[in-house]
C-alpha cells in the first residue's frame, strides 16, 4: 500500500520506560508499556503502530543488533572490495534538539536508530561512509533526523535533514560548487528511513510512483542536488526494490520476510565514471554474520575477537 504521511508534529510519549544507564554510544531504552509506544494522537497524524510482545522482546533487550556484509562497491568506474556495516538500535530521542536523549523525559520519543557502514579503497587511498537515521518505532511519520558523511584523502563532505516544520537541510563540502548550504524542502519519503521502516513493518513501506529524496550517500557520492526525485517502488516477498529513471539508478533490498526482517544484502546499480567512459555498474552487499551486543561496552582490547565474529578481521 502506499503509506502518505502528513506534516510531522512531534509526538509526546505518555510513558515508555527508562533509559537503560550504560555509558557509550546507546542507551538501548527499555520500553515498559502493555500497548507499544502510546502517542498524545491527532486528527493531523496517522495513528502510531502497536508494538507486539515479540518486537519489544527484540529490540528492548539492551543490545543492537550488529549485522556486517562483504561489499563490493561501485566507485570511479571500477568495483572495490570492501565491507558494510548495518548497527540497529532502539533508543529515548530527544524530539526538540533532535539528538540521542540523556535522561528520561515524558516528550522523548522511541527510535529505532541505523548507523549504516562502508569502508573500502580506492588505489592507494580509503574511503569511509556512515550514515544515520533515527526513525519512530510508531511508525507514523517520517524519520526525525537523517545524517551522512563520507571521508577520503581529498577531503570530507557531511549532510543531514532535520524534521521540523519542513525538512531543515544542511550540507558542507570541500567542493566549491557544493560548499556549505542551508534550505529547506517539503516533506518526502526518505531514501535513509526505509531501512528502519522495513525492519519495524515492510508491508507499510512506500510503494508506486512516488516522489522520494535519495540516499544523503548517493546524493553526495554523484554530485546530486538534495531534493525529491521521481522513483517507482515496488514490494514483492523479501524484496524492496527502487528505480529512479531520471537518475539512471536503481536499488533493491533483499531481507527475511519473517520478524525481524534481517536484511539479508542489497543492490545498487548506477552509471559510474565520467563521459563516454561511464557504464552502468553494481554495488553488492553480502551478509556475512550477524550478532547482538551492548557494543557500546565491549570496548577493551581483549573485546577485539568481536570483530573477527563479525568476519571484520
Amino acid at each position: 500500500m502506499i503509506m502518505r504521511f502528513l506534516k510531522f508534529k512531534f509526538p509526546v510519549l505518555l510513558s515508555f520506560g527508562l533509559l537503560i544507564l550504560i555509558s557509550g554510544c546507546s542507551n538501548g531504552s527499555k520500553d515498559k508499556s502493555d500497548t507499544g509506544q502510546e502517542l498524545v494522537s491527532t486528527d493531523e497524524s496517522p495513528e502510531p503502530v502497536v508494538l507486539s510482545d515479540e518486537f519489544k522482546a527484540y529490540w528492548y533487550a539492551g543490545e543492537a543488533e550488529l549485522t556486517s556484509y562483504k561489499l563490493e562497491q561501485v566507485r570511479y568506474g571500477e568495483i572495490r572490495d570492501g565491507h558494510a556495516v548495518l548497527i540497529y538500535v532502539t533508543e529515548d530521542f530527544n524530539p526538540e534538539k533532535q539528538v540521542k536523549a540523556d535522561n528520561a523525559r515524558p516528550e522523548n520519543v522511541s527510535v529505532l536508530k541505523l548507523n549504516a557502514t562502508k569502508n573500502f579503497n580506492t588505489g592507494i587511498y580509503p574511503y569511509s561512509i556512515m550514515q544515520s537515521s533515527f526513525y519512530p518505532v510508531s511508525n507514523n511519520q517520517h524519520a526525525i533526523k537523517v545524517s551522512g558523511s563520507i571521508q577520503e584523502w581529498c577531503g570530507h563532505v557531511y549532510a543531514q535533514i532535520n524534521n521540523r516544520e519542513d525538512y531543515e537541510v544542511m550540507s558542507h563540502s570541500y567542493f566549491e560548487s557544493e560548499a556549505d548550504q542551508d534550505f529547506n524542502l517539503d516533506k518526502a519519503p526518505l531514501e535513509n528511513e526505509i531501512w528502519n521502516q522495513l525492519r519495524i513493518d515492510p508491508n507499510s513501506l512506500p510503494q508506486g510512483e512516488i516522489e522520494m529524496i535519495p540516499s544523503l550517500e548517493f546524493l553526495r557520492l554523484k554530485h546530486v542536488e538534495i531534493k525529491p526525485y521521481t522513483v517507482t517502488a515496488t514490494l514483492s516477498e523479501g524484496t524492496y526494490m527502487l528505480d529512479y529513471k531520471g537518475l539512471n539508478r536503481t536499488l533493491s533490498i533483499t531481507f527475511n520476510p519473517d520478524f525481524p526482517y534481517s536484511i539479508e544484502g542489497w543492490e545498487e546499480t548506477i552509471d559510474s565514471g565520467f563521459g563516454a567512459d561511464a557504464k552502468a555498474l553494481t554495488t553488492r552487499a553480502t551478509k556475512m554474520a550477524q550478532l547482538k551486543s551492548p557494543y557500546w561496552a565491549r570496548n577493551s582490547n581483549a573485546d577485539a575477537d568481536m570483530r573477527k565474529t563479525l568476519m571484520l578481521e
